[in-house]
C-alpha cells in the first residue's frame, strides 16, 4: 500500500509498505518515466543491457513518436514491461498538480520490486557508467550491501553543438560540469539505486527504507542522511558515474523546453528552471572522456537511432 506524507508534500513524497520479496528474486531493473524518446531510446537500452541490466519498467507518459514500437523491436516481453502513465491529476483541495513521476516509481515498487536486488530510477538522459568494474552489479558492491545509494548527477552541456549530432547521445557529449560537487540549484541533485523491497518512502530523487530511514550511500558505502549528502565530503565517482546529458545541441535544448515537462506546474516554471540549469553547466566545464573510453575498451554496440538525421544537422561550431 502507499499513502499520503503530509498534506503539504504528498506529491512529491510518498510512504509506502515494503514488497515482499520473491522466491528467486535476482539482478537489477531500471525504472523510467518516458514520452517521446525515440531518437535516442536505442542507445540507452543498448549501453545499459550491455552493463547487465536485466529489466526495463517503462512508464509511457502518451509517446506518439515510435518509441514504444522501437523498444519493443529491441528488448522481448522478458526484459521489459510498458505501463501506461498519463498522469494530469490535481488536489482538489490545494490544486497542486500530482507529481506522477514520484507515484510511477512507488507504483513500480509495490508491484515489480520483490522480484529484483535493485531498482535504479533515472531519466533516458542519464547513464550509469561503471569505472572500474565491467558491469552495473559489480560497481554495486562497493556500496557494501546499502540498501539506498545515492549518484550525484554529472551534468554535460552542449559541447559546442548548435545542431543535433549524427553519433551517439553518449559520445557526442563530452564536455561536463568541471565541479559536480559544488552544483547548486536545479543542476546540483542525485538519483537512486535501491534495494526494493527496503524502501519505505518514495520521491524523484531520495528515498527511505525501513532499516535506516533518510540515510544514503555514496557509490563507495560512506553513509550520510540525505541532508548531509550534498557535502563534498560525501561526493563519489570512484566506482559509478551518473552522467546526465541534459542539453544535448542548442536545437535539442530548445525543442525540449518547446515540448514542456509533464509533471512541473507551470509551462513558464520549466522554462526558467531549464534556463537557470543551462547557465549552471555552461560556466564551468570539463571535458570528460570516461563513458567513450569505456564504450571502446568494451565494444558497446550503441545501434543507431530509428529516425534518420538530415545532412544539415550534423553541425557543430568551432
Amino acid at each position: 500500500m502507499f499513502g499520503w506524507k503530509s498534506k503539504r508534500s504528498f506529491t512529491r513524497e510518498l510512504v509506502i509498505t515494503p514488497p515482499d520479496p520473491l522466491a528467486g528474486r535476482h539482478g537489477i531493473s531500471i525504472v523510467a518515466c518516458v514520452k517521446n524518446e525515440a531518437p535516442y531510446i536505442e542507445e540507452w537500452v543498448r549501453f545499459h543491457r550491455s552493463i547487465g541490466v536485466r529489466h526495463f519498467h517503462i512508464y509511457d507518459d502518451g509517446s506518439t513518436d515510435g518509441t514504444m514500437d522501437t523498444l519493443r523491436s529491441l528488448l522481448s516481453a522478458e526484459f521489459l514491461t510498458i505501463v501506461p502513465w498519463v498522469m494530469r491529476m490535481r488536489d482538489q483541495a490545494t490544486s497542486v498538480v500530482l507529481n506522477g513521476q514520484a507515484i510511477a516509481f512507488a507504483h513500480a515498487l509495490l508491484n515489480f520490486g520483490g522480484a529484483y536486488d535493485w531498482m535504479a530510477f533515472i531519466d533516458v538522459d542519464e547513464f550509469l557508467l561503471p569505472r572500474r568494474d565491467r558491469t552495473l552489479g559489480e560497481a554495486l558492491r562497493h556500496a557494501k550491501g546499502f540498501p539506498n545509494i545515492s549518484l550525484p548527477w554529472h551534468m554535460f552541456g552542449h559541447g559546442g553543438h548548435r545542431l543535433r549530432p549524427a553519433g551517439p547521445v553518449c559520445l557526442s557529449y563530452t564536455m561536463r560540469v568541471a565541479h559536480p560537487e559544488r552544483q547548486d540549484g536545479n543542476a546540483s541533485n542525485f538519483k537512486c539505486i535501491v534495494d526494493p523491497t527496503r524502501v519505505s518512502g518514495v520521491s524523484v530523487h531520495r528515498f527511505c527504507t525501513k532499516d535506516f530511514g533518510d540515510r544514503t550511500s555514496n557509490d563507495a558505502g560512506m553513509v550520510a542522511s540525505v541532508r548531509d549528502r550534498k557535502a563534498e565530503a560525501f561526493f563519489s565517482a570512484q566506482y559509478l558515474q551518473l552522467n546526465h546529458y541534459y542539453l544535448k545541441s542548442e536545437q535539442e535544448l530548445a525543442e525540449k523546453v518547446a515540448r514542456g515537462w509533464s509533471f512541473d506546474d507551470t509551462a513558464a516554471k520549466y522554462r526558467q528552471k531549464v534556463a537557470e540549469t543551462a547557465r549552471s553547466i555552461e560556466r564551468d566545464v570539463v571535458e570528460d572522456r570516461g563513458m567513450a573510453v569505456f564504450i571502446a575498451q568494451n565494444k558497446i554496440d550503441l545501434g543507431q537511432s530509428v529516425i534518420p538525421l538530415p545532412e544539415q544537422r550534423h553541425d557543430r561550431t568551432s
